[in-house]
């Protein structure tokens, strides 16, 4: 059996992060020559070409873009288990990379990444912060976490809590449009919409005796921030769904009313994201765990 050249495949996963043989040369610490015989060597052992090259671009062909990501897993995982290896006997240290939504992030996560590189000095954190939906392999993030329906795929999802959703609109908004109490009401009001799923104008219930609602709704304003849409809401522009940990606080202020308390929409789940390998650092793997246990929703 012919043992598969794991310095080229990782050779060729560095290429592909960095876009460009001298700078995964300067990743490596090889000459760019080395670089560029072990992607020709495997490129002849696979029978195929993995870049088109030319003096001003290098781009994956269509047989490297499907071979990238494998090729990155190869790289990670030796990197994760000689890590792994000297983190038995070493003190944490190093960078971890991690990814989280916008306003989820600035409210919840980052006070948690300040406490827990307080606690482990020699730990670094790159927060990454969106809300769009990121390929964390691709971007090379240790982690991310996620507010969502994990759909089946290769990644590892550890649900950490239900994020609830409230429908809410502004005292003055019901007072002057009126106060609906059946989801099929939302049809005749204005709706602030948000973005980052597959139908924002469709909204869903469940409610008494176990009854199942979808309505479509008017978008007045459709964003991809859920927090951009408390000014719009304070305003009485219209009604929103959105998370307790964006709308809590003005709910507890009354700047804004729950309403159809008694149709929930459906709750969306906290996850903790990460690629496939079992493998992961030491210090990967306590801000992980230092996560789980503080996190709130």
């Amino acid at each position: 059996m012919r043992l598969p050249d794991f310095e080229a495949w990782a050779m060729f996963a560095a290429v592909v992060e960095h876009r460009s043989f001298t700078d995964a040369a300067k990743a490596l610490s090889v000459s760019k020559a080395t670089i560029s015989k072990a992607v020709t060597r495997l490129e002849e052992h696979l029978d195929t070409s993995l870049f088109n090259r030319t003096s001003r671009r290098l781009a994956l062909t269509e047989s490297g873009k499907r071979l990238a990501d494998h090729a990155a897993r190869i790289l990670s995982e030796g990197q994760a288990a000689e890590e792994a290896a000297r983190d038995e006997t070493a003190e944490l240290s190093g960078t971890v990379r991690l990814g989280a939504p916008m306003t989820f992030g600035l409210l919840r996560v980052a006070p948690l990444v300040a406490e827990f590189t307080k606690q482990n000095p020699q730990v670094d954190v790159d927060l990454h912060l969106s809300d769009a939906r990121i390929d964390l392999v691709e971007m090379g993030l240790d982690a991310t976490i996620r507010i969502a329906d994990m759909p089946d795929s290769s990644l590892r999802a550890r649900r950490l809590a239900d994020v609830n959703m409230h429908v809410v609109a502004s005292p003055g908004y019901l007072e002057e449009r009126g106060r609906p109490a059946h989801p099929s009401d939302l049809g005749s009001h204005d709706c602030l919409c948000y973005s980052n799923v597959a139908t924002p104008d469709v909204w869903r219930f469940s409610g008494p005796g176990q009854q199942n609602v979808a309505v479509q709704v008017r978008a007045r304003i459709t964003v991809n921030s859920g927090e951009a849409m408390l000014p719009a809401l304070r305003a009485g522009v219209g009604i929103a769904r959105l998370p307790d940990f964006i709308v809590g606080e003005a709910m507890s202020s009354g700047d804004l009313e729950e309403i159809l308390v008694d149709w929930r929409p459906p709750a969306f789940g906290l996850h903790l994201v990460t690629p496939p390998s079992r493998l992961r650092p030491a210090r990967v793997e306590a801000l992980l765990d230092f996560l789980s246990r503080h996190h709130s929703c």
